[in-house]
């Protein structure tokens, strides 16, 4: 048996082709999920650069963010059954979710929202994973008091668009978002955030607050272009998280004069390398949709596509790539 799925054409990695894959079968750890819908994500379209210049020699399944039902599971699985309905933000060393039928490692899944339907919980996974552990195993803000200030850099993207309410509800910082367009600032204070802030002159927006430093940056776009704001912006032992690689070597000359840090934040890091800690993405997912299912976190989807074709899967990318977004695209089957 085969199914269907949409993958980077190796003759074109430029573009993508619909191909019949071996039906896969669920072992150890793994769910086999019947995928209801996807989301893209700027990994998708980064990976996907990616080939494009080294090239493949095999059509390619890009996708990791879905949600779906369970319609099998291997030997070591003790949590789900077959039919349980589940999202999940993916593994990046294995095929992706722009497939009819998809393996998942099961620690790294949860039972989705039963608030959501199913282009509504796909929106959210991989930006919640990123979000959670940037905020709370990283930069720590659940400790901070209440006059320490966040300041994120994306307001109105995914990861922001989720970054924000966590902020709001488990810390007492005060969040500051960037929005450059009058629709991107609504966005971000509808959330929750306390001031938005136009990026393109942040130390000059800031100081009309008197606000002339912050305690921690959570930075989720050009790490590069933004690099010589967040030095001068971060405070004496603040604390910095980007989750963009830098293209230039970043100069941390203004860090350690102030004895400040800089953390890195990588959502597959825990599935790419099987940490110790690897199910914890799991009580992740599950904390956040009890969030959902009391109302208190909203999803981000912003747009809908539809079917499972390539029309469909190179249109999301050029959505991403537009740059404009707020919250997400998904992909419904």
């Amino acid at each position: 048996m085969t199914i269907n799925a949409i993958a980077v054409n190796p003759k074109d990695p430029a573009h993508f082709i619909a191909v019949e894959l071996p039906q896969p079968v669920a072992k150890d750890y793994d769910l086999l999920v019947e995928v209801k819908a996807v989301s893209v994500n700027p990994v998708d379209t980064k990976v996907h650069k990616g080939v494009q210049k080294s090239g493949l020699d095999a059509p390619k399944v890009l996708g990791w963010d879905a949600s779906g039902i369970v319609k099998s599971v291997g030997s070591a699985v003790k949590n789900f059954k077959p039919g349980d309905e589940v999202w999940y933000a993916g593994d990046i060393t294995r095929s992706g979710s722009n497939a009819a039928e998809h393996l998942i490692d099961s620690r790294i899944v949860s039972l989705k929202p039963q608030s959501l339907n199913w282009a509504e919980a796909a929106a959210m996974p991989l930006t919640t994973l990123t979000a959670w552990e940037a905020l709370f195993e990283h930069l720590k803000i659940q400790d901070a008091s209440a006059d320490k200030t966040l300041l994120i850099i994306g307001g109105a993207g995914g990861v922001g668009s989720l970054a924000i309410p966590f902020a709001s509800l488990r810390s007492n910082v005060k969040v500051i978002a960037t929005a450059s367009r009058p629709e991107s600032a609504k966005w971000c204070l509808d959330r929750g955030a306390d001031l938005t802030v136009n990026y393109k002159d942040l130390k000059g927006e800031l100081a009309k607050h008197d606000i002339r430093q912050v305690d921690f940056i959570l930075c989720l776009n050009d790490t590069d272009g933004h690099w010589e704001t967040i030095a001068d912006l971060i405070a004496p032992m603040g604390h910095i998280c980007t989750i963009v690689e830098n293209e230039h070597p970043l100069d941390m000359n203004k860090l350690k004069l102030k004895s400040a840090a800089l953390h890195w934040e990588l959502m597959y890091t825990r599935s790419m390398f099987t940490t110790p800690d690897i199910a914890e993405q799991g009580e992740i997912l599950k904390r956040v949709a009890a969030l959902v299912d009391e109302g208190k976190v909203r999803t981000t989807l912003s747009d809908t596509l539809h079917g499972l074709t390539v029309e469909s899967i190179e249109a999301a990318h050029a959505k991403v790539l537009d740059g404009h977004m707020q919250g997400k695209v998904v992909v419904a089957f």
